[in-house]
């Protein structure tokens, strides 16, 4: 039995060697028609020479050079020692722009918070990040707010509070 096994297995690898024969022959003749092409390589263009004299710069390497620059001195943050006004303590998304008023020349917007109407004017300060008005129409209240940043820097970054009527068409 196990010699029966063996020449069982013996014919049919000899049958397969017969197909290779075919795929072997059929590769040969697709080969002889076959031709590579390589694309030249692109031209090497020299760079410039650019002339460096150290007495005119700083070091490439300094650390005064791959630190990034900060703002510090008067003026690049918020005044802290300053007293706070009573919309400082409400988040801008709390506040709600509900009526302009003008008398004259002077321009005062309605802002509720909770149940609370106040009366604001342009210089005053409104929500948690910094916010002095710095306009009032009659559609919005804009603001400009000091918010630090990753680095640590202040930036300015400026908010509008919308007519509360306003609001409500847009959702």
């Amino acid at each position: 039995m196990k010699r029966l096994l063996i020449l069982a297995c013996a014919a049919m690898l000899a049958a397969c060697s017969s197909d290779q024969e075919d795929i072997r022959s059929w590769m040969t003749e697709q080969e002889k028609g076959m031709r590579g092409s390589v694309k030249p390589l692109p031209e090497v263009r020299p760079f410039p020479v650019v002339e460096y004299t150290v007495a005119d710069r700083t070091p490439p390497f300094a650390l005064e050079r791959l630190e990034p620059e900060t703002k510090s001195g008067p003026g690049s943050g918020p005044d802290l020692n300053r007293r706070r006004e009573p919309l400082e303590a409400f988040p801008l998304e709390s506040l709600e722009l509900v009526g302009v008023m003008r008398q004259g020349e002077r321009v005062h917007a309605l802002v509720r918070v909770d149940k609370s109407l106040y009366q604001v004017r342009v210089g005053n300060y409104v929500g948690q990040n910094f916010g002095v008005v710095s306009g009032i129409s009659d559609a919005d209240l804009t603001l400009k707010e000091l918010v630090e940043d990753l680095d640590g820097d202040w930036v300015e970054r400026t908010s509008k509070l919308l007519l509360q009527e306003r609001q409500e068409a847009k959702r």
